[in-house]
């Protein structure tokens, strides 16, 4: 009889930015389904989701990953439901309208990695600063790069874990780095990205490093990081119209203010109009315009206006199901006819 070890992950309660969270169940002869994981419970009072006269909360599994970290080993990614069942208010997976993954996401998401004992980024001096931003992005060589190590592991570890990891670069401020993830459905967007950005953690406790998701952790002139949104769904992969492209675009003008509220705390130090960014008090649209909100690649445009956007607000810390189900909820209201694929 083997002993098989499911480490289930979820989403606590603290405001304005959930951590993650995880626990080890065994379990005897698991056949590494999904369906085979049982429901669980953890002591809400102690995560900023119970009181503690009442603290019970439960573990949903919706999405599992083999661990290749841990010899007969499982990632079980979770959502928190109340003790009757009904998803917890902090559960915003449960909130994506996406039943029927028509709706695609890749996430970009830009990181910095933090030495423990001087607090700074990779590559910072203690007491200065290293010289200005330029050398920095898709470097390679000791003088402009550090942390490779850190990140290929992490990289070859998610690819393991199968997460779909399109691939890895260093960013432009230095020991800031970015992995890219797609899937259909954004549900699973949102399972990878949080399985991802649990390995990214649980990796650096054998470096002496730490992961720093605020959008703008070194003040001055460095960019801060983002986790820039690419999506589309079937209109916007078959659309073949500059006019629909633009009516979904203007869809997010009204309701900048809601996006903005769920793209990441303190994103108004990143969102600044510098740096790549448009200003938080701002929206616009363009062709290849990093500057923009939101993006229209020109590789959209030059399949015959057929592809993706890419929104440029969300920030580093941003959770990816509140993302996606709020860009979900403006592209659905966009006064379009639907394309059929």
């Amino acid at each position: 009889m083997s002993k098989i070890k499911l480490e289930y992950i979820w989403l606590d309660g603290h405001e304005p930015t959930q951590e993650l969270r995880s626990k080890t169940k065994i379990l005897d002869d698991f056949d590494g389904k999904l369906e085979s994981c049982p429901m669980w419970s953890f002591d809400g009072s102690s995560t900023e989701q119970a009181e503690g006269n009442s603290s019970d909360c439960l573990l949903k599994p919706v999405a599992i990953y083999p661990d290749p970290d841990r010899l007969d080993g499982f990632l079980v990614m979770c959502e928190v439901l109340n003790a009757d069942g009904t998803p917890h208010e902090s559960n915003h997976r449960a909130k994506i309208d996406d039943d029927d993954n028509d709706f695609w996401f890749g996430f970009e998401q830009e990181y910095f990695l933090m030495d423990t004992q001087t607090d700074l980024p990779l590559g910072f001096p203690r007491g200065g600063f290293p010289g200005p931003q330029g050398k920095y992005y898709c470097s390679v060589g000791g003088r402009y790069t550090w942390g490779r190590d850190f990140v290929e592991e992490h990289l070859d570890t998610c690819l393991a874990a199968g997460l779909n990891i399109e691939g890895i670069n260093q960013e432009v401020a230095p020991g800031q780095w970015e992995f890219q993830n797609f899937a259909k459905g954004a549900k699973k967007a949102g399972d990878e990205l949080w399985v991802a950005r649990y390995l990214l953690n649980r990796i650096t406790e054998k470096y002496g490093y730490y992961i720093e998701l605020h959008p703008k952790p070194v003040k001055g002139d460095w960019n801060g990081s983002g986790m820039h949104a690419n999506f589309s769904n079937g209109t916007l992969r078959n659309a073949g119209s500059k006019e629909v492209y633009e009516s979904i675009c203007e869809a997010f003008r009204p309701v900048a203010d809601d996006h903005i509220d769920v793209y990441g705390a303190f994103n108004d130090e990143r969102l600044t109009g510098l740096h790549e960014t448009q200003s938080i008090h701002e929206f616009s649209y363009g062709v290849s315009d990093r500057g923009a909100s939101i993006r229209i690649p020109i590789a959209t445009v030059e399949s015959g206006w057929k592809g993706w956007l890419e929104d440029r607000r969300p920030a580093s810390n941003a959770d990816p199901y509140k993302v996606a189900g709020r860009i979900i909820k403006t592209v659905k209201s966009a006064k379009v006819e639907s394309v059929a694929g």
